[in-house]
């Protein structure tokens, strides 16, 4: 973990706005309804997520930092299942939530079918609340502002942040010099007047000024005339061109993206305001929050669906910045090193595959495994038990040769790129760091028995069954030796 990173636990966020529960209806289609021309879909599986502003306070929470949040629910199942959501995540106050009896949760559900998307059912009411309703939105709101160190509102439309909400919020932070940044959905950008910053996409900011926002020069242009009408200052969000924030006073700053391979853009912006506010909250700069933010963004868009970013992804991509995509020579590295090197290699578009075990006494069976392993992926990390590992799982006597040697001997094999030690019993904490595209096993396990197997598949990676060699094993070859002498 990286110092900057280890500040987000110090801090403390508060988020107001529009909370969703997004849910995903995944299925199989094989055939067409006789009754209309629409796919029939199976259902195979069902998961849900924090969405909205919620997504902003999961991503914020799952960083380390301690949340408030601000919001409208129904009292209802899918309130339910959005207070469970968020308890995942980390420390969430969850006191700010105001169930309203006669409006129901926002939910939206996403039915797929052979990873498309067919159809999205939505459940909301978006219609003006009572004025008791607002008074005690404004109240839980103002106590959430008073605790926090940053203030975040995320207008999605959905009706929570009412005129009065976001002009008593704005002027209480405006009033304790507290920041304030609003994502932003308003086509009227002057209910935002005062926010420290407003971080529109570029289509949200070329509707509000009907400007084109492609160039530079056409951006700047859009941004001038947002910052008149609230001024604030402007971080706008620009898809594959990456983020540019233009200040009240002082010279445009632009990043280019970092992401590399783009799944699903759901969510992105929630990520982008929820990194921004935890490294402003950290007493980082705006130019070092830009770039964490802009890295959140570029790993976050490579999940499927509503998702979050991890500080051990942050850290990650940022090493990876240093991390050369030319290592392929079978080096022994650390686990931190490992991790940065994957994400060097996934700006290469190189796919990468982690195979793992003990390898105590090299046989022909390791050998076949590995090459199997190298030959389905283009750069491959092995992960060796260390010696503290194999001897939990293997006896007193076990290993032979210390991990030291293992990781020579397994290095110097054609097609590894790197090898890695892991102390635990099992690989799974290395390969929810790692995230390969491809995890190889020997054909001995099913794939649901594949440590770390499910972390490969939820990101679209796949597994290797290798095909075994047999009677090769170390444990045979042991016995083998005992009995010679």
């Amino acid at each position: 973990m990286i110092p900057i990173i280890d500040r987000f636990a110090k801090c403390r966020v508060a988020v107001i706005g529009d909370l969703i529960l997004d849910c995903y209806l995944q299925g199989d289609v094989s055939r067409i309804s006789p009754e209309a021309p629409v796919p029939i879909v199976r259902s195979l599986s069902e998961r849900s997520v924090a969405g909205g502003a919620a997504n902003v306070v999961a991503n914020l929470a799952t960083l380390g930092a301690t949340v408030d949040v601000v919001g409208l629910t129904g009292l209802d199942s899918a309130r339910d299942d959005l207070i469970s959501c968020l308890q995942t995540h980390g420390r969430v106050d969850l006191t700010g939530l105001i169930g309203v009896a006669d409006r129901p949760t926002t939910r939206k559900l996403r039915i797929l079918g052979a990873h498309q998307q067919i159809v999205r059912v939505d459940q909301e009411d978006t219609s003006p609340y009572d004025d008791l309703v607002e008074q005690r939105l404004i109240a839980a709101a103002a106590a959430a502002a008073d605790r926090a160190d940053i203030v975040i509102l995320s207008d999605y439309g959905k009706g929570a942040l009412s005129l009065r909400v976001l002009r008593e919020i704005i002027d209480r932070c405006n009033a304790t010099q507290k920041k304030v940044l609003v994502d932003p959905k308003r086509l009227d950008l002057t209910a935002y007047r005062g926010a420290t910053i407003i971080t529109p996409n570029r289509k949200e900011l070329g509707a509000a000024t009907r400007l084109p926002c492609d160039t530079d020069s056409q951006a700047l242009a859009a941004a001038i005339q947002a910052q008149e009408l609230t001024e604030s200052n402007i971080l706008l969000t620009r898809s594959e061109k990456g983020m540019s924030f233009f200040p009240l006073s002082g010279p445009p700053i632009h990043l280019a993206t970092v992401a590399q391979d783009v799944f699903d853009v759901s969510g992105a912006g929630d990520t982008v305001i929820a990194v921004l506010g935890a490294s402003l909250a950290s007493g980082l700069s705006m130019l070092e929050s830009m770039k964490l933010a802009n890295h959140g963004a570029g790993i976050v868009v490579a999940k499927v669906g509503t998702a979050c970013v991890t500080p051990e992804e942050l850290a990650a991509s940022l090493g990876s910045e240093l991390a050369s995509a030319s290592v392929n020579d079978g080096r022994h590295i650390t686990a931190e090193d490992a991790v940065a090197q994957r994400w060097a290699w996934a700006k290469e578009k190189l796919t990468v595959g982690v195979a793992n075990g003990c390898f105590d006494l090299l046989h022909p069976g390791h050998i076949s495994l590995i090459k199997q392993a190298a030959a389905s992926c283009d750069r491959l990390i092995m992960a060796l038990n260390s010696d503290a590992s194999v001897r939990r799982l293997k006896g007193p006597t076990r290993p032979i040769q210390d991990e030291e040697s293992r990781a020579a001997v397994i290095g110097a094999l054609k097609g590894v790129s790197a090898v890695v030690l892991f102390d635990e019993d099992t690989p799974f904490n290395l390969i929810k760091a790692l995230q390969p595209d491809i995890l190889v096993k020997g054909a001995d396990y099913s794939e649901d028995q594949v440590v770390g197997g499910d972390i490969v598949k939820a990101r679209g990676g796949r597994i290797v069954l290798a095909q075994l060699s047999p009677g090769q094993s170390t444990t045979q070859l042991v016995k083998k030796a005992e009995l010679t002498h």
